[in-house]
């Protein structure tokens, strides 16, 4: 399958991609967690990136476009995709549109995870990430074994700075007045899929049952 995840931070994104992937093999494309790994790794781009994702801004379209473009042409891409955060403006939007009619490429839908405000600062502000391995917990529902120890690998378990609550009201404002257009006009070329997201584990059978799959 070749599809777009549309929602809010925090809206599940990232797990129903995982659990979309593992259906037919298609591979998770997150433009959060390549940008995270090169402010890890200290790249040009990470360096660049880093002040606008913990200010909890959006990373400028010059950036975003420069590692699609590369990524798609990838070989794990040829059996399908889920773009996970991507795009996240309209003009990333009619970018896109470009470049996957120039690689030929067909997309089965953009599916949009609904989920309310409240709901979505109590799943990020109560998240913790491993700095090592990028493992997810959460300290209400799933948290580690340890307190800030890793299960998985042992590193460090902590709150990114891009979920605090202040950081995360001000990504949900960007997300509002930038990024919620996009199903607009998702919706004016027919691909929008709307899914209640709030329930977690009905998800994936909405959008298998919306796919026909």
């Amino acid at each position: 399958m070749k599809l777009i995840l549309l929602g809010a931070p925090g809206a599940g994104k990232g797990t129903v991609a995982k659990l979309l992937t593992a259906i037919d093999g298609s591979v998770q494309i997150s433009t959060g967690d390549i940008l995270r790994a090169a402010v890890k790794d200290g790249t040009d781009l990470g360096k660049e990136a880093q002040g606008y994702m913990t200010r909890g801004e959006l990373v400028p379209d010059a950036l975003i476009m420069g590692i699609m473009g590369e990524r798609l042409l990838e070989d794990d891409c040829k059996p399908g995709f889920l773009l996970d955060g991507f795009p996240r403006t309209i003009p990333q939007a009619e970018e896109l549109k470009v470049l996957l009619a120039k690689l030929g490429i067909e997309l089965d839908g953009a599916v949009n995870l609904n989920v309310p405000r409240d709901v979505i600062l109590d799943r990020l502000t109560t998240r913790r990430t491993c700095e090592d391995c990028g493992e997810i917990y959460n300290v209400k529902s799933n948290p580690p074994k340890v307190e800030g120890v890793c299960d998985k690998c042992g590193g460090n378990v902590v709150q990114r700075a891009d979920e605090t609550e202040e950081a995360i009201s001000k990504r949900l404002d960007v997300f509002k007045e930038q990024t919620a257009p996009l199903v607009g006009f998702y919706t004016g070329e027919n691909m929008l899929i709307d899914i209640n997201a709030t329930s977690s584990d009905v998800v994936v059978a909405d959008i298998k049952s919306a796919l026909g799959i």
